[in-house]
């Protein structure tokens, strides 16, 4: 699912114009990606939580060249840990819901084209 198709089906639900849901849609994950660039926590209740944390340094290997060794920096990323509900109907999915969700994902995208899949 796209920013698209979610301002799509929250203005055909709610009645809105698209171009409101999607100021408000882009708003919400702009203070979002603001908070935890900040390093802060966002907690969504029934949604999930966003965090920063930081992996820690490490060597890697080249597989083209495995003898070399690849000194990996420290660094921060964003963790997403899903809510409870979320992670509850997520278990439930069996492996060929799965693979049907993604093929009919990718048959959308084809049709919609490259330009459109962002």
């Amino acid at each position: 699912m796209t920013k698209r198709d979610l301002v799509i089906r929250i203005s055909n639900e709610t009645g809105l114009v698209q171009q409101q849901v999607l100021d408000v849609v882009q708003k919400t994950l702009d203070y979002i990606s603001q908070a935890v660039a900040q390093g802060r926590k966002v907690e969504l209740r029934n949604f999930g939580v966003f965090e920063v944390k930081i992996r820690k340094a490490r060597v890697g290997r080249n597989p083209n060249a495995p003898e070399t060794d690849v000194p990996i920096p420290a660094r921060a990323v964003v963790k997403f840990k899903p809510g409870k509900e979320m992670r509850e109907t997520v278990i439930k999915l069996t492996a060929e819901q799965v693979e049907a969700a993604a093929k009919a994902q990718a048959a959308e995208e084809k049709e919609r084209g490259p330009e459109d899949n962002h």
